[in-house]
């Protein structure tokens, strides 16, 4: 019997990996952490099965190991008599609260087997929603930017939780970098993407910039590809001339 870490994707039920919804309506037990990815679950198997498993928003370091004891107690219980399906949103080793729990059920329950199944992290899915591209041979760097943080340096950045958009807006433009917004991208109806920091003064927790540094010598071996088809229409210019001359 195993513990499966499934990760859920950025937000929209249709991007969880085959694997992850084989074993998420395999398992006998399934918790999710917040309402969100309780609502993404409840797609692939009955809400009413779902269980929630609480990771408190704080900094207070004696409260989140308690919650994480009694997370990691849950599991391993339920673990002891079939598989479990531990829920959460993108990949559950990338930013993700799953490292706690999975980290809790090292060291106070070894004998409980841990298998984590990526998903699509927002890390990568931001790419297409923004319409960005990061070439081959390209820079790029993933921050925090939680507060007005603006981290520079590369020519390309990801921020993620960025809860005071026009402050890291402000900064990011004083180091040369163009920067754009995406707030819960991928998320049903509720997807902003904007250049305008204006627009996401709520402090909304699942924000994220991309910032590229202005005037990047960018060059690509499929630029010819528009140099020869602008000879070939010049070409074709000609023989129109000619062809009126004659």
């Amino acid at each position: 019997m195993t513990v499966y870490g499934i990760g859920l994707g950025p937000g929209d039920a249709d991007l969880l990996t085959i694997e992850g919804k084989r074993l998420l309506e395999a398992a006998d037990t399934v918790y999710a952490s917040g309402e969100l990815s309780q609502s993404i679950a409840a797609d692939h198997v009955p809400a009413a099965t779902i269980e929630e498993l609480s990771f408190p928003m704080t900094d207070d370091d004696e409260q989140l190991r308690r919650a994480w004891r009694t997370a990691a107690r849950r599991v391993a219980e339920a673990n002891r008599v079939g598989d479990v399906a531990v829920v959460t949103l993108g990949d559950p080793n990338v930013y993700s609260t799953f490292g706690h729990l999975r980290r809790t059920l090292d060291v106070l329950y070894p004998d409980v087997e841990v298998e984590v199944i990526p998903g699509v992290s927002a890390a990568t899915a931001f790419a297409s929603a923004l319409g960005v591209e990061i070439e081959a041979g390209s820079g790029i760097a993933l921050r925090e930017a939680i507060d007005g943080v603006a981290p520079v340096g590369p020519d390309r950045l990801v921020l993620f939780k960025v809860t005071d958009a026009e402050t890291t807006a402000e900064k990011l433009a004083e180091a040369g970098y163009d920067v754009r917004f995406g707030r819960r991208l991928f998320m049903e109806g509720e997807t902003v993407i904007t250049d305008d920091p204006a627009d996401l003064t709520d402090g909304g927790y699942f924000t994220l910039a991309y910032a590229e540094k202005r005037d990047l010598d960018r060059e690509f071996l499929t630029d010819e590809f528009r140099t020869e088809e602008s000879q070939s229409d010049e070409l074709r210019t000609d023989e129109f001339r000619t062809e009126g001359q004659r």
